[in-house]
């Protein structure tokens, strides 16, 4: 009996940060939604993390750092830190803080396109991430 207990534990340990995941993107994307965004199409997503962009005048993408495939590891291209894996099916504490979303999608918007993301942009980047 204890070993049934131990393993829905754990599947309950991982099973908290997807819901919370999946909270904290239905959140978002109502608030794109409020902006006049939508629907919100992870392909579409995937296009714009997969393609480069002019960001100031370098070509770049959100591969660049992250990687093409999200349940891999990423590498920052400037300081070579490590960056954990997008995917929430991997890495269950991703996507389910809204602020730090909302303060990545600064940030990396303006150095990989050169400017913000739209809200359409960001909720299809979501799905994208999501889905993985």
């Amino acid at each position: 009996m204890k070993t049934v207990a131990l393993v829905c534990a754990a599947a309950l340990a991982w099973a908290v940060p997807a819901v919370q995941a999946a909270d904290t993107v239905t959140q978002l994307q109502a608030r794109y939604r409020a902006a006049g965004a939508g629907p919100f199409d992870a392909a579409t997503g995937k296009t714009l993390w997969t393609s480069q962009h002019d960001g100031r005048g370098r070509p770049r993408s959100c591969t660049t750092c992250h990687s093409a495939n999200l349940k891999q590891p990423g590498k920052h291209v400037r300081t070579g830190k490590t960056i954990k894996p997008m995917a929430p099916s991997v890495n269950p504490k991703r996507l389910t803080d809204t602020a730090k979303v909302e303060k990545w999608f600064t940030r990396n918007c303006k150095w990989t396109l050169g400017r913000p993301c739209t809200a359409q942009e960001k909720g299809d980047v979501l799905s994208f991430i999501n889905s993985q």
